[in-house]
């Protein structure tokens, strides 16, 4: 066949077009409301785009297949009319289809930076998903407060989203999370229903809620994470409660997955595991199956791991530092092999475990016991889980433990059918703990049960096969959690540690490289020093009820608390506000019943304000909490409160601040400012903190009534300048 012949005019006339078909595609420039369907580059630059009110409008929607949005490092920056993080809204990118990558992205300001739905073999690398939403946190350094705790039980209709997220997949499937950084937000990374994902290599550290969260979602690969400092609800030497902050969070049907070379250290939880609502109700299913595999959960204030209800493989981890190194209530057929428990409060506790193998740990200076296991006699009547399933605390092996410095090795209540075995003891003052309720404990008998496990493929051709390094310094005393999550050492900051008997604060400055100075304080004296290099410690006495200091830093570039930029050598004010005017408050408690309900008739619950009271108070402070009865022959449910008080303020705005369970209203001269008395609204626990913003001037009369239906009760009241924020 004889080809034809290109004459030079065709050439000619052929190559404008062949170079528009080689020409690269002009970088985009982002818009609200923008709709991509096909691969493209941002160009370069800060886009501030609000966010719209609802999350079902994303400002930026990614829809189709085979689709590589490269944002070239560009910023999306949201909530452009809002100063604090607990105002962001809106939701920066939606991505829907197959086979999409989303790389170099920074999304800030927003309630949700990125969601994607229904997407299969999805791909977010490279991106920087910092300081989004968080929730500002009432508790302090002397005492928690219930508003600040978290629910993660249901997600059936995205109930997770109220929490705010860097990344947020559902429905997803075959995901890619690789080397994307999320701090500064409450939750990082959040999967609903998402299935054999990969996430690896990223860094998810200093949150005030998760790291990864998980519900209904099996046989994902999480490997070689920074997940560290994900954490609230703690306060060194005062309390440790954690408030169900986690590095790591799996919850409802989660099977199969595997976690492995990840560094969770000082998580509220490391790893928190829970069945889930269908098997607490059904007995049955669980989170089951999952490899938890050579990760550090190290510096928990509560659990380093938290298993529940549930079959995994606890393999080789470090667990040291913790309240509990491992909780395992109700586990059955689990193994807990290799792991490294120093320096917990209890190395492993278990309540109604059972067929659990425990075997070749390392067990070093835990202070009440390394292993506990018990039972109660009797389970709730109306629990589900218990009425379908044999919850007997029963069959243990625990073979080739290792001991040392233990006050109790192991601690044995209620538990039948305990097998030890070559187990080894060093330092150890009491071996064996038990009364008659242990049965059928057998030490060192021929045959013991096969402790072999199978690891997971992944785990044999993965080449990261470690914990990534961390530069932080480690300790529970690290963890300095500020009003808007964990303090991350990266900015100047004035923490407040305590204030002692005689009334004198005690600060440490910390930050980066760098000098401080005192610029100014009110209502303190004898303050120790008033400049110097950073870290350092500063101590004041209190000499007023409106406690003020102001320092200036000059020293190296960094990121501040919300994520802006500062230069190096460029002096940035920083300080400490802490105002506790003077009330003298008369508190009434009064007991109501059916016929004076306050839930359903306001007017007629009033008039149980006319009998006499059960008991009266003066105080200074309203900052009760009770998990029983108000007092001695007092009563625990179905109470009210009265208080009253006057304080007297110079003219400013002022935040009126309660936490109040069950129900609350706040009057000041006579005028509702703060209203909530509908019990139907009060679904979560941040649902008990209420705030309203008013103009004050002078004296002013403050009128506070509270009512409690039943269970935990608590009312705190706090009255703050505006520009205290």
């Amino acid at each position: 066949m004889q080809l034809p012949k290109i004459t030079p005019l065709a050439v000619f006339l052929l190559l404008p077009v062949m170079w528009l078909k080689a020409s690269p595609t002009p970088p985009v420039v982002l818009k609200q409301g923008m709709v991509i369907t096909r691969s493209m580059t941002v160009k370069k630059g800060i886009y501030a785009i609000n966010g719209f009110d609802s999350l079902n409008r994303p400002v930026i929607l990614i829809s189709g297949n085979n689709i590589t949005v490269d944002f070239n490092n560009a910023m999306l920056q949201g909530s452009n009319d809002k100063q604090l993080p607990n105002a962001f809204y809106g939701l920066a990118v939606l991505i829907k289809g197959n086979n999409i990558t989303l790389k170099n992205a920074k999304i800030t300001g927003f309630k949700v930076a990125l969601m994607a739905e229904g997407c299969t073999n999805l791909v977010i690398e490279n991106s920087d998903l910092s300081y989004n939403y968080r929730q500002k946190l009432q508790s302090n350094w002397l005492r928690e407060d219930v508003s600040d705790w978290m629910s993660y039980h249901h997600n059936e209709k995205d109930e997770w989203l109220r929490y705010g997220a860097g990344i947020y997949l559902k429905d997803c499937s075959k995901s890619v999370i690789r080397n994307n950084t999320i701090t500064g937000g409450q939750c990082a990374l959040m999967m609903m229903r998402s299935n054999d994902g990969m996430i690896t290599e990223n860094d998810f550290s200093f949150n005030s809620a998760i790291g990864i969260g998980m519900y209904r979602s099996s046989r994902n690969n999480i490997l070689h994470n920074k997940l560290d400092f994900n954490v609230r609800g703690y306060s060194h030497g005062f309390y440790h409660r954690g408030q169900d902050s986690a590095g790591i969070l799996v919850f409802e049907q989660c099977n199969d997955n595997v976690f492995a070379w990840n560094s969770v250290t000082h998580g509220g939880d490391g790893f928190f595991l829970w069945a889930g609502q269908t098997t607490m109700d059904s007995g049955e299913g669980g989170c089951n199956n999952n490899y938890v595999y050579k990760n550090d959960f190290s510096y928990a204030p509560t659990n380093g791991v938290e298993i529940t209800f549930s079959k995994n493989k606890i393999i080789e981890n470090i667990i040291n530092g913790c309240d509990h190194g491992i909780w395992g209530g109700y586990s059955w057929q689990t193994s807990i092999t290799g792991n490294t428990f120093e320096n917990n409060r209890i190395g492993i506790a278990i309540e109604h475990g059972q067929h659990n193998n425990i075997s070749s740990n390392q067990f070093e200076n835990n202070k009440l016991a390394a292993i506990k296991l018990w039972a109660r006699k009797t389970q709730p009547a109306d629990w589900g889980y218990a009425n379908k399933r044999d919850t007997r605390s029963m069959n243990y092996d625990f073979w080739n433990n290792s001991f040392k410095n233990e006050s109790i090795a192991f601690d044995l209540t209620l538990t039948d059918d305990i097998i030890l075995d070559e187990n080894k003891y060093e330092t150890v003052k009491t071996t064996i703990k038990k009364d008659s309720s242990v049965t059928n404990l057998a030490i060192d008998p021929e045959n013991i049960s096969d402790t072999t496990t199978v690891i997971p493929g992944i785990l044999n051709t993965w080449k990261l096969n470690r914990i990534p390094a961390t530069t932080f310094k480690k300790g529970r005393d690290q963890m300095k959690i500020t009003e808007w999550g964990p303090y991350n050492y990266r900015y100047p900051f004035l923490f407040l540690k305590k204030i002692d008997s005689n009334g004198v604060y005690h600060f440490d400055v910390l930050g980066p490289k760098g000098k401080f100075k005192i610029k100014r304080s009110k209502d303190l004296r004898n303050i120790s020093m008033s400049e110097g290099p950073l870290p350092a410690e500063i101590t004041a006495q209190k000499n007023g009820v409106d406690v003020q200091i102001n320092l200036e830093y000059i020293g190296e570039a960094f990121t501040g608390q919300f994520g802006k930029d500062h230069p190096a050598n460029m002096v940035y004010d920083f300080g400490f506000r802490d105002f506790q005017p003077e009330i003298y408050w008369h508190v009434n408690w009064y007991k109501w019943d059916s016929a004076h309900n306050p839930n359903k008739n306001y007017e007629q619950f009033q008039t149980v304000y006319n009998n006499n009271p059960v008991k009266t108070e003066q105080t200074k402070k309203i900052d009760y909490t009770w998990w029983g009865a108000i007092g001695k022959n007092m009563p625990a449910d179905s109470f009210a409160i009265v208080a009253t008080g006057t304080v007297e303020v110079e003219k400013g705005n002022y935040i009126v601040s309660v936490t109040a369970d069950d129900l609350v209203k706040i009057f000041i001269d006579g005028k509702p400012v703060i209203d909530f008395w509908d019990v139907s609204k009060y679904k979560y626990d941040e649902d008990t903190h209420h705030e309203a913003t008013i103009p004050l001037n002078g004296k002013h009369t403050i009128r506070i009534e509270q009512v409690e239906n039943s269970g935990y009760a608590t009312l705190i009241f706090k009255l703050i300048p505006h520009n205290n924020r």
